[in-house]
């Protein structure tokens, strides 16, 4: 009989407060290898505290999380996450190219590099030579999807993914969660709106404004 192997990302009664205030929680998130999830709420939710937690960049206040079957870290959620968040963490003054260059010289390369070919896949052939100042809102966007598609994690956080692009943009965030997810990956995206719909196999998680104890 074959093992089950464990959810790629398991936490449970996970929960953060600030200033003695609940930002969200008790909640449980599972997700597993080739699943993406998509974390539903309102302003106010912690959609986006949910995801600073889960990688890593805030303290939980409660729960435990795993990932692939062991307790996690802050190296171990660095090596197996990925986050994408509103702000997308360019070198302003690098070149798109460079920039990839930096982006995979801290995390390291997901196989075979080749970035110029990884600044074509979103639309940015022809920029190799821009600073990322000199980009628009969307093609910084862009900039940021390229490094995450060279990046070696399993696991994608990804806050409002489709803000600030077009429509050819939204279709290609959602092509690219599914290429990542037919590898063994998973993604994790937060989004208010109708257009978070990538064809792959999907939950919702609603979160819900939490509630001071009485």
């Amino acid at each position: 009989m074959t093992d089950t192997p464990p959810p790629l990302l398991d936490a449970r009664a996970l929960a953060f407060a600030r200033n003695d205030e609940p930002v969200f929680g008790p909640v449980d998130v599972v997700v597993e290898a080739g699943e993406a999830l998509l974390v539903l709420g309102g302003n106010g939710a912690g959609k986006t505290t949910l995801l600073r937690v889960l990688a890593g960049l805030l303290d939980a206040g409660g729960g435990q999380v795993r990932f692939a079957g062991r307790p996690v870290d802050r190296e171990h959620l660095a090596r197996g996450i990925c986050y994408l968040g509103h702000q997308h963490g360019h070198k302003d003054d690098l070149s798109t190219l460079e920039n990839l260059a930096f982006a995979v010289g801290l995390a390291g390369p997901r196989g075979a590099v080749d970035l110029e070919a990884a600044l074509a896949h979103v639309g940015l052939a022809g920029y190799e030579d821009t600073p990322a100042r000199r980009l628009s809102a969307g093609q910084k966007k862009r900039l940021a999807l390229a490094r995450l598609t060279l990046s070696p994690a399993r696991l994608w956080l990804l806050d409002e993914p489709y803000a600030n692009l077009d429509l050819d943009g939204i279709a290609l965030v959602n092509a690219l969660i599914a290429v990542h997810l037919q590898t063994g990956g998973a993604a994790l995206v937060t989004t208010h709106g109708a257009y978070a719909a990538p064809p792959v196999r999907t939950r919702t998680l609603e979160l819900a404004a939490a509630e001071a104890p009485r």
